[in-house]
């Protein structure tokens, strides 16, 4: 089963572990910063099509996010 706050940790974790600012990501994403920032804190989900261009700037495996095996 898929858990949206297993999915939020794993998508914060990512993004930590990036070594990428929050501004840099925003910038290669095309969005401001204070979205990535509200991602990290968990007050909103990237919509899909970020999500999606969050994978592949941070060479994420979206299944492992989603929790996918």
């Amino acid at each position: 089963m898929i858990i949206l706050q297993e999915i939020r940790d794993n998508l914060v974790d990512a993004i930590k572990t990036s070594g990428m600012t929050q501004s840099e990501i925003a910038k290669k994403l095309n969005i401001k910063q204070p979205s990535i920032a509200k991602y990290l804190s968990g007050k909103s989900m990237p919509s899909l099509d970020t999500f999606a261009n969050l994978c592949v700037i941070l060479d994420l495996d979206a299944n492992e996010i989603l929790n996918i095996k």
